[in-house]
């Protein structure tokens, strides 16, 4: 039995990914500050094999509370810092000390680092480690302190760890905005205006914690392995859009997260990469009939020089003639090469991955998705058919624009 360790495990996207991974079958290891939300948590998570699950009472911005969570006797498969807090105060940052600073930078960047100090002897060969950042970590968020300073911070810390200690799995999750206790509370208190908050989302919505937990069960899974380094933008589109156009809320209902794909091949190289992909994901927990219709398109794989930008151009064509609300289009696109040095090469790829980011923009509000992985042409369809499988997937909803970097030599 796997064993993860959730920070941040009382609430929101922790609680969510610890009720996921124990409906799996993992061991959950919890840690929270809120003694009583995590004693109230523990009993109601799924126990397999009769195999206890483990809560610990931390703050983390206190160092030695970190360290003293470490247990010799207590391998760990996957440890997700998902842990952190906001600056609610609404200062401006010229009217903060450093004071006013620490406690968030403590919690936000300093307590991932000490828990991968603390826990690395515990760490089994290959295990993974996924830290929870934000779009924030992307675009400046002014009047929030250093929360954004805080998060990009983290993402450089998560990629150059990856680097670090190649024996691990190291990725970072990006969240947009997600429906979480908290922002419930705001709504309902007339904080936060739901239309304002989705009116720069592509997809116009809000995501579930739900959803979040499907992408960290994943980022945790050894299938993940590929995306060692990577960052992880799972945000609606939000991230990939520039334009001053509201985006309206969703008229469009999400499909399960555990809806069984609908795929749809196209210039699919060979029966390999085939069965590969259409042996489909192992679980899914939810029982139900509904069909998500994914398109996967090999086609900018053998795109001629200077041809990637029209490749992908004519894969949303005819993506877009086949397919409605609820479906995803994934690209595979060619990784880019060391020794390409031709401008003419790095101005094609370019224009081509924010083609992917315009498409997404605006088939987002028809609940279409529109993602690319890049690789290597002879990489390995069993490595990377399950990065794909998520991607395309009905678990992968609020994720859309993205350019994902696969490298299948990373695979477990």
């Amino acid at each position: 039995m796997p064993t993860v360790l959730i920070t941040g495990a009382a609430s929101g996207i922790g609680r969510a990914a610890a009720m996921l991974f124990a409906g799996r079958g993992w061991q959950c290891m919890l840690v929270d500050r809120d003694a009583q939300a995590l004693a109230a948590l523990l009993p109601v998570l799924p126990s397999h094999g009769g195999q206890e699950h483990i809560s610990r009472v931390a703050d983390l911005t206190c160092t030695a509370e970190i360290f003293s969570l470490a247990d010799p006797a207590l391998p760990l498969d996957a440890v997700i810092n998902n842990a952190g807090m906001s600056d609610t105060s609404g200062l401006p940052l010229i009217q903060q000390d450093s004071t006013q600073l620490e406690r968030l930078l403590a919690l936000n960047l300093q307590a991932p680092a000490y828990m991968v100090e603390a826990l690395s002897a515990q760490l089994v060969p290959g295990a993974r480690i996924v830290n929870v950042a934000s779009g924030a970590g992307l675009h400046a968020i002014p009047w929030r302190g250093a929360y954004s300073a805080s998060k990009a911070g983290l993402i450089a810390q998560t990629r150059a760890l990856a680097k670090a200690r190649p024996e691990w799995r190291v990725s970072v999750l990006c969240p947009g905005f997600v429906r979480t206790e908290l922002v419930d509370e705001l709504i309902a208190g007339g904080r936060l205006d739901p239309a304002t908050a989705v009116a720069k989302i592509p997809l116009g919505r809000m995501a579930q914690p739900q959803e979040m937990a499907q992408a960290l069960f994943f980022l945790a899974s050894a299938e993940a392995a590929p995306l060692s380094g990577e960052c992880i933008s799972i945000d609606g589109g939000s991230a990939v859009f520039g334009g001053s156009k509201a985006f309206l809320p969703s008229a469009h209902a999400s499909r399960p997260l555990g809806a069984k794909m609908s795929l749809q091949l196209f210039d699919c190289p060979d029966v390999a990469w085939e069965n590969a992909l259409l042996a489909g994901p192992c679980h899914s927990d939810v029982q139900t009939n509904q069909t998500y219709a994914a398109t996967v398109d090999f086609s900018a794989m053998k795109a001629d020089a200077g041809q990637l930008l029209q490749a992908v151009h004519q894969a949303a064509i005819r993506y877009a003639r086949c397919n409605k609300a609820g479906s995803s289009l994934t690209l595979l696109l060619p990784a880019e090469k060391q020794d390409e040095t031709a401008w003419q090469a790095s101005a094609d790829r370019a224009a081509a991955r924010m083609l992917v980011a315009t498409l997404a923009c605006e088939l987002g509000p028809g609940a279409m998705r529109v993602n690319a992985i890049e690789m290597a042409a002879d990489s390995s369809p069993i490595a990377l058919a399950p990065v794909v499988q998520f991607v395309a997937g009905a678990g992968a909803q609020f994720l859309t624009g993205q350019i994902i970097q696969a490298n299948a030599a990373l695979a477990l």
